[in-house]
């Protein structure tokens, strides 16, 4: 976390000397191999131009629907069981429907969304606020898919991607979350005191040529594919339904789609 500090202390500097921070965070990359396995692609990575999802309210019955795809995403990322509701950390959650669309809400709600929770997540915007907030370029989209990733060696904690995001979707670790993992998955890194974290639509999992966690844990409820390709799974499921985006007048371009 030190070595992040100075890090930043080093850019900011050379940025008042009127130099650009892009290419000496490209050359601290390099120098110290901050490469986190999102990162790399491997031969049978899954390809797309825009990943993006449609979540099939219809097929949620209960809360209890959104266990396994919730439980599935915090085993593989190694997210933290704190006892603290305010340090809890998320990827993705339930939520109510007049909390997950609060300008959707109406006095004569559908009694189906009145009764079941939703789950929300990082919505990969097409012109997403956080990245413009953050001074180190922790959080990017990637150009090639869209993704909006997090690169945790990078974020120095200040947590103005937090207060930039509009849909609560990042979390802080004010405690060393690493003691409340039951069991450390080692094929992901596990993060420290002072990070923020948030999904990544599982892009380690995309670069090795596997669906997000949560998708396969979903029973037909999550579906994902490349929002560019008219013929994927998710451009059909929205020809064929009506669908709403959260916040969408906040012109974030959310890759997120709910069937309602």
């Amino acid at each position: 976390m030190e070595d992040s500090r100075r890090n930043f202390l080093k850019i900011a500097g050379i940025s008042a000397l009127g130099l650009g921070a892009s290419p000496v965070l490209d050359a601290f990359s390099k120098e110290e191999g901050l490469q986190t396995p999102q990162m790399i692609q491997g031969e049978k990575a899954l390809k797309a131009t825009h990943w993006g999802m449609v979540i099939d309210t219809r097929k949620i019955h209960s809360s209890e629907d959104l266990n396994p795809m919730i439980a599935a995403c915090n085993k593989i990322h190694n997210i933290p069981k704190l006892e603290t509701e305010n340090h809890e950390i998320k990827w993705i959650w339930a939520e109510a429907y007049h909390n997950a669309f609060p300008e959707k809400e109406t006095n004569f709600l559908n009694e189906r969304l009145e009764h079941i929770a939703l789950p929300v997540l990082c919505n990969h915007c097409e012109d997403p606020p956080c990245c413009r907030a953050c001074p180190t370029q922790a959080t990017f989209k990637r150009e090639s898919d869209g993704v909006v990733m997090m690169d945790f060696h990078r974020c120095i904690g200040c947590r103005f991607c937090m207060a930039a995001c509009p849909y609560g979707a990042r979390s802080f670790n004010f405690r060393d979350p690493r003691p409340f993992i039951k069991e450390t998955n080692l094929e992901f890194p596990t993060r420290m005191k002072g990070v923020v974290e948030k999904c990544s639509f599982c892009a380690e999992r995309l670069a090795e040529g596997k669906l997000p966690a949560c998708v396969e844990a979903s029973n037909g409820i999550l579906i994902f594919g490349d929002l560019d390709d008219d013929k994927s799974e998710v451009r059909q499921a929205l020809r064929e339904n009506y669908t709403i985006r959260r916040k969408q007048n906040l012109g974030t371009g959310p890759s997120v789609y709910y069937i309602v």
